[in-house]
């Protein structure tokens, strides 16, 4: 359990002002390069979205009540705010970032952060919001594109809890409990370790997966850094969305091949069954919180340039008053991150996985102090070592179901460890990946 602090401790005053166009035209160059890595926020995709940095006020929170823990301590302190808002959009005003842990039982904690200094930028709009804790409206910030960050050096990646070897020995056992009938799907997740010669920066990471997968969006809240694919939940103005992904097939960098795979996924049984429990379990949680809802019949495939996924976006006019974070609680875990019926596939994760996920495939994301925002998992990620700036632990799961090929899962894997292995190598700025 934590405390919750009062809005009488901890007030927040925040300023959004519009910005002149061109200034927040890269949001990731203006993050400032004395920011420390675990003290940088971000949620962009394609240029569009919010950066923060330094820490007006903060909240940690941990066990099976951490997501409802979180919320009352924000709807505190945006009760008692003192806000002038010149801009009045979702993401202006006093902002909490959050990363939440995927388990009740982790060791780690879930964390909201408030940032001193917020830019964002939607279209052709723009802001700056800083934010004080106090009686006086804050500074006003100086904003300037930041020199190119320093690359971390060699990198040197180890095998986490488990060997590809034992975790292919550990889907397999999945596939007999799930051939045997005790569940329908699991997901499972292996663990790189990289230790780089140098100090790895967050802002070197956001900017090489940005260049490369500027389809995702490229998050970075407590250390945790990543290019999440999925949207777990997005609300505005009372429309919640939620993007599913769930069966996957590695490109080839051949175009018309790989159009030949997509079409394949899309015809594929095993894949299409593992979607179908995602998407059920998305819809099924999301529709107790919505008057009206919409779900494809079918899945589109979406193409990244790593993997392809099969997807759907669900839909939904929320009648309750929720949160984008309490919709994230409800949400969570869902099919695409722990398996069905969950009960008995997070047992299973425990039981094979070896290893603590932290806030890997927990939300991660944003809230403004209207309930809006958005979370998506914490997919394509890494965090960073609190003891030792030169180490990262790096994720990558698979959803297992009865047809899975315990090889084709280790190979899958692999491709789901590219985009946070290829930022951590790369030498020099890179144009962007095109795609499709």
């Amino acid at each position: 359990m934590s405390t919750l602090p009062t809005a009488d401790t901890q007030r927040l005053v925040a300023r959004t002002q519009a910005l002149p166009s061109g200034v927040a035209d890269d949001l990731l160059a203006l993050i400032p390069a004395a920011v420390p890595a675990a003290a940088v926020c971000s949620w962009v995709r394609r240029g569009e979205g919010i950066v923060g940095w330094g820490t007006a006020a903060e909240f940690t929170t941990a066990g099976a009540d951490r997501f409802t823990q979180a919320a009352t301590w924000w709807r505190a302190m945006c009760a008692a705010a003192v806000v002038r808002d010149d801009v009045q959009r979702p993401g202006t005003g006093p902002l909490a970032f959050g990363a939440m842990t995927y388990a009740a039982g982790s060791p780690q904690r879930s964390r909201l952060v408030v940032p001193s200094v917020v830019v964002g930028r939607r279209g052709d709009q723009a802001w700056l919001t800083t934010v004080a804790v106090g009686e006086a409206l804050p500074h006003t910030e100086t904003l300037a594109p930041t020199a190119e960050p320093g690359a971390p050096g060699e990198i040197a990646f180890a095998d986490g809890p488990k060997t590809a070897a034992e975790w292919e020995m550990a889907v397999a056992e999945a596939v007999r409990r799930i051939t045997r009938g005790v569940l329908d799907k699991v997901v499972l997740a292996r663990a790189l370790v990289a230790r780089a010669h140098e100090p790895i920066q967050t802002q070197w990471l956001l900017r090489r997966l940005a260049e490369r997968y500027d389809n995702t969006w490229v998050f970075a809240v407590d250390g945790l850094v990543g290019a999440t694919p999925e949207m777990l939940v997005r609300l505005d103005r009372g429309l919640a969305t939620s993007r599913v992904l769930a069966g996957t097939i590695r490109r080839t960098r051949d175009d018309e091949h790989d159009l030949a795979l997509a079409a394949s996924l899309a015809r594929s049984s095993k894949d299409l069954e593992e979607h179908e429990y995602a998407v059920r379990s998305v819809a099924d949680a999301l529709g107790r919180h919505c008057g009206s809802m919409n779900v494809p019949e079918s899945p589109f495939v979406l193409h990244l340039p790593n993997v392809m996924h099969l997807a759907t976006d669900v839909a939904g006019a929320v009648d309750d008053r929720s949160t984008s974070l309490e919709l994230a609680a409800s949400l969570h875990p869902s099919a695409a991150v722990c398996g069905t019926p969950t009960a008995v596939a997070d047992a299973l994760i425990t039981e094979l996985e070896g290893l603590d996920r932290g806030r890997y495939a927990g939300p991660v994301g944003w809230m403004d102090a209207l309930g809006d925002g958005e979370w998506g998992l914490a997919l394509r990620s890494g965090q960073l070592d609190q003891a030792d700036p030169r180490m990262m632990t790096l994720f990558a799961g698979c959803g297992i179901v009865a047809g899975s090929d315990p090889n084709d899962e280790v190979a899958e894997s692999d491709a789901k460890f590219l985009p946070m292995r290829d930022a951590l190598t790369a030498l020099a700025p890179v144009t962007n990946a095109a795609l499709d």
